[in-house]
């Protein structure tokens, strides 16, 4: 998020931030408020968290010479997306003359993991398998409580507001790499999409850089806390390429019990309960999200993540982004206050 130094207010300046990065880069994306920074590929965590430390120290010092700020979170507590200029790119705009209203909306902000997988067919074994996994990370990242000024008595208010963009949310499974570009294929052919790219599902394969791309997580304050994350998408990749490679066979769930699960996560964080798929067991969120990190650990390990993985101790023991936000709201019940936080946290 730009905002404004002193009222922490959105402001529409990305393109006086656009500059050259020594590593990585600095982007725009559909609104003038929103700025994306995104890392080059990586050999590990901890070389991701050397580029992304730099990247928001870059666009931090740029922003304080123009008497802006960035703030990183899933949504900004009280910006309307009324007052947001789309950017003056031929993708964008044409975004907003295919999707209208859906895509003028749409003031959110989420973190994209990519991890390298170096076969076709073990990408789609891995984004199928990353199905199941969706909700617990949502609940983890979850970081969007406020939308318009307003509570919303959710904790990734983010997850609602995309839901209304075609080709969102779980994605289908495919039965190999070639049912994958057979079905893109076809929506290509009917014209509905130009590419691939146009499909935003909450994971996916990306083609063009040979990755498995999670995206249902919410933007994160904290930068420990992307990296966490980070180090516990690429755990579970590595298990279930390690999974495929062993050529087993991936349990079936039920779609909507998937998004069922997924709602829970967006409606009450770490707070709530999710099902214990594939029993019909309901189970705290936590205990869920602490069974998938201790399983994954030894991985983390081997990738030289672990370090990193830490920083989702912190987010369940002392609460995600959301209750974070809600912390400082009601001690004032004054969203500005909380806005100053996210600011303060996202350049600490």
């Amino acid at each position: 998020m730009i905002v404004d130094a002193e009222s922490h207010e959105l402001v529409n300046a990305i393109e006086s931030l656009l500059e050259p990065a020594p590593a990585g880069e600095i982007k725009p994306e559909l609104m003038e408020s929103v700025l994306e920074v995104s890392t080059d590929p990586c050999a590990n965590t901890a070389e991701a968290g050397q580029q992304l430390r730099a990247l928001r120290r870059q666009v931090q010092e740029t922003a304080a010479s123009k008497g802006l700020a960035i703030g990183s979170s899933g949504t900004h507590p009280f910006a309307m997306w009324e007052d947001q200029r789309i950017v003056a790119r031929s993708r964008y705009r044409d975004l907003i003359s295919a999707l209208r209203f859906v895509a003028r909306q749409e003031l959110i902000f989420g973190m994209h993991v990519h991890i390298g997988i170096d076969d076709p067919d073990k990408a789609i074994h891995v984004a199928n398998g990353m199905r199941v996994h969706l909700p617990v990370l949502l609940g983890l990242s979850a970081n969007s409580p406020f939308w318009r000024a307003d509570t919303t008595g959710l904790a990734s208010s983010r997850t609602p507001i995309f839901r209304a963009f075609p080709r969102v949310g779980i994605p289908p499974t495919y039965k190999n790499w070639e049912d994958y570009e057979r079905r893109i294929d076809f929506m290509i052919n009917a014209g509905v999409i130009a590419d691939h790219t146009y499909l935003w599902h909450d994971v996916r394969p990306h083609p063009d850089f040979g990755t498995v791309e999670m995206r249902v997580m919410d933007s994160q304050t904290r930068v420990e806390h992307t990296l966490g994350l980070a180090a516990l998408v690429q755990g579970l990749a590595r298990e279930l390429a390690e999974h495929f490679e062993a050529r087993k066979r991936l349990s079936k769930y039920p779609f909507e019990m998937l998004d069922e699960n997924k709602w829970l996560a967006a409606r009450n964080g770490l707070e709530g309960e999710l099902v214990d798929l594939p029993s019909y067991e309901r189970v705290s969120t936590r205990a869920l999200a602490r069974r998938l990190i201790d399983r994954i650990r030894d991985h983390c390990r081997d990738l030289g993540s672990v370090g990193e993985l830490e920083a989702v101790e912190d987010l369940l023991e002392s609460g995600n982004g959301a209750a974070r936000q809600v912390v400082v709201y009601e001690a004032n019940h004054d969203l500005r206050e909380v806005m100053g936080e996210i600011v303060a946290a996202t350049a600490s």
